[in-house]
């Protein structure tokens, strides 16, 4: 009897939980940041307001809905929900169909209820949903007689003018904070040599599988696509870390780096590549810092060999030095190398080299210390010998 009457007791616990939020995982740091940006968005707002409207406007000098815009903008500043466009087209459609419904239904429950709906609807419509702009479309109904009196002016001020100034300060506010506002949609890269996938799509979940997920939640998230796809990446390469331990590029590099330096003559890297049987030659300053890369397919590109015929005869001429002191024609490392190289220290995961080198088409990746100096690098066969170490491979 006892167990029966805890079950019901637990159960209205678990129901009772659901009305509590769990903690937010943000630190101090971030909480106070936005308190900062709230407090400067809404005094500027208002201050600036008053200036262009005058002390006197017959217009409140800001609206209650601002302050629901101000919590979404410099709290949740990557929420689809705080962009620019769901702030300001979000807010004068409210506007608009409010102040409408007001003009033409006697009756302000109605009319509220209607203008509420028929936001919503259109937000929809438009990509502008932003919910403060529910609250715009009451205010227009329920106002009074100093909102009323402004008609469809009421879309310009306090409206439109209270929106632009609070989407300007978070412009400003929320990136040098270091938040990227407005959050951009990422542009992925679906151009291949092949029409397979990239090798890191045909294993875990797809931006495919994603996007059929989506569709049949059939529910707005309070989060972007793209923001949703990389904590779900993060989240698997975090399990795989925890699944397989830490090997880091320090355990599995190649530690005999053979490196050139930016004057090196290209007959001299040429010999190197074919003496060690490599394809790539780190570029290095005088202290071991990596300032570029050079392999095999830069010295074809700047040979001009994009066929087999005249291989040979092509390399030749290009590797011979003219003898001049001035001379367009490349004679040394740095003038072929590739200067954009992408480099990892000795401490990262080999987890985080698997979308490198699979990916992005890095097939040799620098290793370097915590003082920037070249100790080892990682090629696709050192990766996936430390994969197989790991288990990741069967």
């Amino acid at each position: 009897m006892a167990g029966k009457g805890r079950a019901p007791t637990n159960l209205a616990k678990h129901w009772l939980h659901g009305f509590m939020p769990e903690p937010t995982a943000v630190n101090l740091s971030e909480r106070v940041r936005a308190c900062c940006g709230a407090l400067l968005g809404i005094l500027l707002t208002g201050l600036v307001s008053r200036w262009l409207l005058g002390p006197n406007a017959p217009v409140p000098l800001l609206v209650a809905p601002m302050g629901a815009s101000a919590v979404l903008l410099f709290a949740l500043p990557a929420s689809p929900l705080a962009q620019p466009w769901s702030i300001i087209g979000g807010n004068l459609v409210a506007a608009t169909l409010g102040v409408t419904c007001a003009l033409w239904i006697a009756d302000p429950v109605l009319a509220a209820a209607l203008a509420i709906a028929s936001s919503i609807f259109a937000m929809l419509a438009l990509r502008c949903l932003h919910p403060p702009s529910g609250a715009v479309a009451l205010t227009a109904v329920l106002g009074g007689p100093v909102i009323h009196a402004q008609g469809y002016h009421f879309l310009l001020a306090p409206i439109g003018v209270n929106s632009l100034i609070i989407v300007g300060v978070a412009l400003i506010f929320n990136n040098l904070t270091r938040h990227r506002y407005p959050h951009t949609v990422l542009q992925h890269d679906n151009t291949h040599l092949t029409k397979d996938q990239v090798a890191g799509a045909r294993v875990g979940f797809t931006s495919a599988d994603l996007d059929l997920v989506l569709a049949r939640y059939n529910q707005v998230l309070d989060v972007s696509r793209d923001d949703l796809e990389s904590l779900l990446l993060q989240t698997e390469m975090q399990a795989y870390r925890r699944r397989f331990g830490e090997i880091t590029c320090a355990d599995i590099m190649s530690k005999d780096v053979v490196s050139v330096q930016f004057g090196t003559e290209l007959q001299q890297a040429w010999e190197l590549l074919n003496k060690h049987q490599i394809k790539a030659l780190p570029v290095v300053d005088t202290v071991r810092r990596v300032i570029g890369i050079v392999t095999l397919a830069d010295f074809l590109k700047h040979a001009g060999i994009e066929s087999i015929s005249g291989y040979q005869a092509n390399l030749k001429q290009f590797l011979r030095r003219t003898g001049l002191t001035h001379t367009e024609r490349p004679e040394v490392v740095g003038q072929i190398m590739t200067r954009t190289v992408r480099t990892v220290t000795d401490s990262v995961p080999i987890t985080e080299l698997v979308d490198l080198i699979t990916d992005h088409g890095h097939r040799h990746v620098p290793v370097i210390n915590d003082e920037r100096r070249l100790v080892g690098i990682v090629t696709n066969s050192d990766l996936v010998a430390g994969l197989y170490r790991a288990r990741i491979v069967d």
